[in-house]
């Protein structure tokens, strides 16, 4: 009986030891972060901005690996079949849940094959109309146009399937309206749309549209997110317009193959929630329109969760399929 308890304690201490031995020697090389989206834009600003901030800390280079294309799922399938020493990490989008539902052939599982790390920012949606198409000044008003012609008005999108595609789908859910889906290669061209009047209105990130709004070309009604934005403080949230179950942001976050070692996990979580705090890192974000979050683990995976409720029942109600 001695003997056993004997060794079931040095088991538990070589555990331990093996732990600390991989907290302590990570990272031994340089960090692959993969980003799945083409070079420029808020994906690379988050990424690069963090990656510095942790290669300074590592004294380890941290390499900003852009790997775009099918809605960010070749960028993720790198990653889920990367080696998982915590050495390459994926920059994972809101797409890292709605492709989960949307693409029929995923050579992954969101998942299964991942885990969470940290989330790193999220950015509202803007409900933004046309004035000459929708000459509204509230989301009742916008809603009570739309019905009042169902099918007839348009929206656009950057595509089928993008998570701006999927707010609409969401809010069509909770409020019964129905618009023509006009999907386009790209938010900037569906802006360039919208602002010329071939479409009605979008569901849009802030930045594509704050110019055109401050030029008096555009109107905004409402923001996705629970709370409202310091920029344009008086714009209602959407479930202060009435609709009390609405929430959709556009996010960033960190994930890494799912074997990676917990203590591992738990340093990359550490070292990037710290760079996050940084002021200058903070200011850089930001000036891009972002709330800067930096979660732990937990609270990390059960946004995931609750991201997949959302998503899912999206998908399905826009009936989505992504071949």
């Amino acid at each position: 009986m001695i003997r056993i308890r004997a060794r079931a304690g040095l088991a538990v201490l070589c555990a331990l030891g093996a732990g600390l031995l991989h907290a302590q020697s990570f990272p031994s090389k340089p960090v692959r972060f993969v980003v799945p989206f083409a070079p420029g834009g808020q994906s690379d600003v988050v990424a690069r901005t963090v990656g510095q901030k942790l290669a300074e800390r590592w004294g380890q280079p941290v390499v900003i690996d852009n790997k775009p294309g099918a809605a960010t799922t070749i960028g993720a399938d790198f990653v889920a079949k990367s080696p998982a020493d915590g050495h390459t990490i994926l920059l994972s989008p809101a797409p890292f849940v709605i492709t989960q539902y949307a693409y029929p052939k995923l050579p992954y599982d969101s998942r299964r094959d991942f885990t969470p790390v940290t989330l790193l920012v999220t950015n509202p949606l803007v409900v933004t109309v046309n004035p000459a198409r929708m000459p509204v000044r509230s989301v009742a008003d916008f809603v009570a146009m739309i019905r009042k012609d169902p099918g007839k008005l348009s929206y656009g999108t950057p595509g089928n399937g993008s998570l701006p595609h999927l707010a609409v789908e969401l809010f069509r859910l909770q409020s019964g309206i129905d618009a023509i889906h006009v999907p386009y290669k790209g938010g900037g061209p569906a802006v360039l749309d919208l602002v010329g009047g071939q479409i009605a209105f979008m569901f849009a990130s802030p930045l594509e549209v704050m110019p055109n709004v401050k030029a008096g070309k555009l109107n905004v009604l409402a923001v996705s997110s629970a709370r409202r934005v310091s920029y344009w403080p008086e714009v209602p949230t959407l479930k202060e317009a009435g609709f009390p179950q609405y929430e959709a942001y556009a996010w960033f976050g960190v994930t890494a193959p799912a074997a990676t070692p917990r203590d591992v996990v738990a340093r990359l979580n550490a070292d990037i929630v710290a760079a996050l705090k940084s002021p200058d890192v903070a200011e850089r974000l930001a000036a891009q329109g972002a709330d800067v979050a930096g979660s732990t683990i937990e609270e990390f995976a059960r946004f995931l969760d609750a991201e997949h409720g959302r998503w899912s029942a999206a998908v399905k109600a826009a009936n989505v399929v992504v071949q």
